[in-house]
């Protein structure tokens, strides 16, 4: 597949603070991108450089093979993006602020009302049109700001922590409707988030840390290099699991056993069948990784 971002030893400082450093990655097309990092690690701030609202110090962004530098609006043009926060005028109903944003792309009369019917038809705010967007609940809020991010059929989504403080059910939803324009348009996403369950179904991930980039792969790169498997034993006492000589820890009605990885699991398990007779074996999760790169849990809230 070929890159639809390029990112070239990006550089952005604020005062003393290094938000940026050295940074350099690619997305290629139609790929779930993760772009991990806790509250400050830079995701935002390169977000807002790629997106044209915020100047760079050094390095180089190419989008869909066009320089960023000269080419702004064209660039502009192929992104859609969900900022953290809203920026929805509340002040106007749902149908006004698509309307007012369709019109900035050239997006009007007829070929509105067409792309409206559809986005209100595939989010499910058909009956939220006339009603202001102050009095819109969080997640029929997060409904409208995906609309306007696809109004004009981009070729690149940028959502930056999109389903922070929504329901399961909410999210559910928003993540189909993704999927779905994945499937049929080949769309790109790339994505920051804090749920690890939805950077584990990315196709590749890059982890960022004061601004550097620190590791990067498919999840099932990054589970193996930076993490173990783990053994769910059920009906075993603690004695019996102590003997085992490895690492372990008690689960309500279970123990966890923590080994290197499958081979090691499947080694364990023949050496003991008297043992291992209830058992489950699970790869380390997103969060394991998360932890083990950067000593750190991820959490919600506002970046840099």
């Amino acid at each position: 597949m070929e890159n639809v971002i390029e990112i070239n030893h990006l550089n952005k400082s604020f005062g003393e603070v290094r938000a940026v450093q050295d940074l350099s990655f690619r997305v290629k097309r139609g790929e779930l991108f993760a772009f991990l990092g806790v509250n400050g690690a830079g995701k935002s701030t390169t977000i807002n450089i790629m997106c044209g609202q915020l100047g760079r110090d050094s390095g180089s962004i190419v989008i869909d093979s066009q320089e960023l530098d000269g080419n702004v609006d064209a660039v502009k043009s192929k992104l859609g993006v969900v900022f953290q926060s809203s920026v929805l005028d509340k002040a106007l109903n749902v149908r006004e602020n698509l309307e007012s944003r369709a019109a900035l792309y050239g997006i009007v009369g007829s070929a509105f009302e067409a792309r409206l019917s559809e986005l209100a038809q595939m989010l499910s705010f058909e009956d939220l049109l006339k009603r202001t967007v102050g009095k819109l609940s969080g997640g029929q809020r997060r409904r409208i700001d995906i609309a306007r991010a696809l109004l004009h059929k981009p070729d690149i989504l940028i959502l930056d922590e999109p389903t922070t403080g929504l329901d399961p059910q909410t999210r559910k939803t928003l993540w189909s409707v993704i999927s779905d324009l994945r499937r049929k348009d080949n769309m790109t996403v790339l994505l920051t988030t804090h749920y690890m369950e939805e950077a584990a179904d990315a196709d590749f991930v890059v982890i960022i840390d004061g601004g550097r980039l620190i590791a990067e792969g498919t999840p099932l790169e990054l589970k193996n290099k930076y993490t173990g498997d783990y053994i769910t034993l059920y009906g075993a006492s603690e004695d019996t699991v102590k003997k085992l000589g490895i690492p372990y820890e008690p689960l309500r009605d279970a123990y966890r056993l923590l080994v290197p990885n499958t081979a090691a699991a499947t080694e364990l398990i023949i050496r003991h069948p008297e043992v291992f007779r209830d058992y489950e074996i699970t790869k380390g999760k997103m969060d394991d990784v998360f932890l083990a790169v950067t000593g750190k849990k991820i959490e919600a809230g506002a970046d840099r």
